[in-house]
Parts: C-alpha cells; structure tokens; sequence
C-alpha cells in the first residue's frame, strides 16, 4: 500500500506590514513532492483555513527558482492544487503516514496556534507516524502538544531556520518573533549547520526537520527511510 503524505502550506500573503507580501516557499513543496513522487507516495495539501495558498516571491527568482518550481509553476493542474488546499477538519489524521510542514514567513503567522493542524500532528505523531518540517515550517510545531500536555518537541533534537539566516535575508526587522528562540523555550535541542543556507537535517525518531530551503530534497529523503523503518504507519 503507497504511503500517504500531508503537505501544509500557508494562507498567508504578506507580513504584518500588507507592503511585503510573502507566501510559501515553493520549492519547498515541489523538491519534497518530487522526491516523495518518486516513491509512488500519495500526497495531499492541507493549509490552516483551506482554499489559496499564495507563493511568496522571493521563492520564484533566481537561484531559488529551480527547475522543479518552474515546471510546478507552468502547470495549471499543479498549480490547482495550491487554489484549492483542504481545511484541517476536512482531513482524517488517520488516512496518512506523515505531515510535512513546508515554509515561506508567512507560516510563521498561520502555523503556530492552528488547532486543526495540531490535532492531525499530534494524531500522527502518537502513533508512530512521521512528523516533519522544513525551513519556517516549524512554526507548525511550536504550540502542538502531545496527549499529556507536554510540547512535541519537548527534549527532542531539530532544526528550521535560524536567527542568523533571518538577519542574513534581511527580514529580521520584519518578522513577527524569533522562531528559533521561540522552539528552544519549548524546549527543543535545536541544532544547525555551521553554515548558514546550507543543507542541513536532524532526524531524532519519528521527528524529521531541515534547516532551510536548500534542505527540502534532504528532509523529504530522510522522512522516506524513517517511514521505511517505521513499524506503525503505513
């Protein structure tokens, strides 16, 4: 039986201030859905009200415009499937393997204290599904917390994107807290490269998160090999 993957994207267009528009990273999305297409997976995109997930444009200028997003982008059929993300209560924690929380800033608004992504995350973590994030991703994760009140990342080794890649893409000012900070007040044994955008993943069980965009192919790998290992999803 194929895996079965939950991608979440954002609903989010710009940040507090309407004249910086931001969105999902889309190469986030389409490097992760290539490789988990290579893999015969079935993948759904969920967003936290449904409806128009909307691309942020620094993700579709070059070097990050690649050639996955770009033909992700040429494809209508494709591009649909971004007008026209489930809503969390549409979605049946049950159908799926894993959650993949793709980023872009805008996440970093809608993820956090989404209730219905909460509950699917907690839902397929607590039986042994694969829970994962890339870049401001996440986000997703801050707020969910496990059936005994304590923080999924509580204790656990991951990654997203840090402080020092905020200042360096010059959004610092812009953003609306330090999610790096923000994850290690929950306790999370956060880890990163020595170099910042580099490709960078942290596996601690069935918890898979990458640093930054550049780490979208490499998180979605490691998220095939831990559902290969993994004795209850599927």
């Amino acid at each position: 039986m194929a895996k079965r993957i939950l991608h979440a994207v954002t609903n989010t267009a710009h940040y507090e201030d309407p004249s910086h528009p931001t969105g999902l990273w889309l190469s986030e999305l389409t490097h992760a859905w290539h490789v988990f297409e290579e893999h015969g997976f079935e993948q759904t995109i969920v967003s936290p009200a449904g409806g128009l997930s909307p691309l942020e444009p620094r993700s579709l200028k070059f070097p990050n415009y690649d050639k996955t997003a770009k033909a992700w982008k040429a494809d209508p059929a494709r591009m649909s499937l971004l007008e026209n993300t489930a809503r969390p209560d549409q979605i049946n924690s049950a159908d799926f393997d894993a959650i993949y929380f793709t980023g872009g800033h805008g996440v970093m608004y809608d993820f956090p204290d989404n209730e219905g992504l909460q509950r699917i995350t907690r839902e397929i973590f607590e039986r042994g599904g694969v829970v994962s994030s890339v870049c401001h991703g996440y986000c997703g994760l801050l707020n969910t917390k496990l059936s005994d009140g304590s923080y999924l990342v509580a204790g656990r080794e991951m990654t997203g994107f840090t402080w020092r890649e905020e200042v360096l893409a010059r959004v610092n000012k812009q953003v609306p807290y330090n999610a790096e900070e923000e994850v290690k007040k929950r306790g999370a044994r956060f880890k990163k490269a020595k170099l910042p955008f580099v490709s960078y993943t942290v596996v601690d069980a069935n918890l898979v998160t990458g640093q930054n965009p550049g780490s979208a192919k490499e998180t979605a790998s490691k998220v095939v090999t831990a559902l290969s290992q993994s004795p209850t999803a599927g």
